[in-house]
């Protein structure tokens, strides 16, 4: 190089953007608890007083921890609770092995009671987190005290149409198929969409609700891995329906001991409601809760009324168990 010639030079990246900050309802808190190999976001609503029993909620596919704030305080009198982010979802970062099956996904559940040391728990699941929920229950029976499932997502032999696009992100180059055909979409048109597809009623949502929900959507577009998390969960759910023998969810259901609160929606267009039926028989001894004007997410929409019925569920656990030690 000679005397007049400079050394190449190079622009730095700018960095990275970040993500803009998950939204915390009055009551709330949020922190990150950092696992090997995977951090995980998550959202507590206290207890009403010191000593009471914890709990622990599992938001579905495409959702995240603030799936439950319309529940939680409802349930803060007889809980302490806590909900999750799943690796990948909501403020959790991916997992490091890229690990998005039901499997995966109740693995970090399982990592995240030991290390807190807070089981066993009041455990809630809304669909994907249902069949997450289940694989804990019946996998780590001492970690569980009652069981709540709202539209668990349990193998069907017949889906429902309306839930065929869903299942269809589990198919390679899909996600990102989609993702570049819906690009020109606005938040509040992808939420508009999801609302029609999880809700009985969207009606139901109030001018508040909807446009936390388009600032999450905002928020969630932003995130590099949130289409990848998406198909990648989305196959997890379909390999976990195709799984026979002891690690089918079916017959994981069967091993539950705990006490169990099944809930169902009747306008449901992703969980058939006629699996209600299949779900009581296979959870032994437990309740179910069929309501007939609701969809996919019943603690969002009726919170009230699944608040009340996970009370009892509670309330008799309670029971049972101090008739039992006496």
């Amino acid at each position: 190089m000679s005397s007049t010639e400079l050394p190449e030079t190079r622009t730095a990246a700018p960095p990275a953007p970040r993500p803009r900050a998950v939204r915390v309802a009055d009551g709330e808190r949020l922190r990150s608890v950092a696992l090997p190999g995977l951090t995980l976001s998550v959202r507590s609503r206290p207890g009403a007083r010191p000593g009471l029993p914890p709990a622990l909620y599992v938001h579905g596919l495409g959702g995240s921890s603030q799936n439950w704030s319309d529940l939680m305080p409802l349930l803060a009198d007889v809980v302490d609770g806590e909900a999750v982010d799943l690796p990948g979802f909501g403020d959790s970062p991916p997992p490091d092995d890229g690990n998005y099956s039901v499997t995966g996904h109740a693995r970090a559940v399982i990592r995240l009671l030991d290390a807190g040391g807070r089981g066993p728990v009041h455990l809630f699941g809304n669909s994907m987190g249902g069949a997450v929920a289940t694989r804990v229950a019946a996998v780590r029976p001492d970690l569980v005290r009652t069981l709540t499932l709202i539209s668990p997502a349990l193998p069907e032999l017949r889906a429902q149409r309306t839930a065929w696009p869903t299942a269809l992100l589990a198919l390679p180059g899909i996600a990102p198929l989609f993702a570049r055909l819906t690009k020109g979409w606005t938040a509040e048109q992808r939420v508009r969409g999801v609302l029609a597809l999880c809700y009985g009623d969207p009606g139901r949502v109030s001018e508040e609700g909807f446009r936390h929900a388009v600032e999450e959507m905002e928020r969630r577009l932003e995130l590099p891995y949130f289409w990848d998390a998406m198909a990648r969960s989305s196959r997890g759910i379909v390999d976990a329906y195709t799984l026979g023998g002891q690690h089918g969810l079916w017959r994981q259901a069967e091993r539950v001991l705990a006490p169990t609160l099944l809930v169902y929606g009747g306008r449901d267009q992703l969980v058939g409601y006629r699996m209600a039926r299949r779900a009581a028989a296979a959870f032994r001894g437990s309740r179910l809760l069929t309501l007939p004007e609701a969809g996919h997410v019943a603690m969002m929409e009726y919170p009230e009324t699944v608040a009340a019925a996970v009370r009892e569920l509670i309330t008799d656990a309670a029971r049972v168990a101090a008739e039992g030690g006496s």
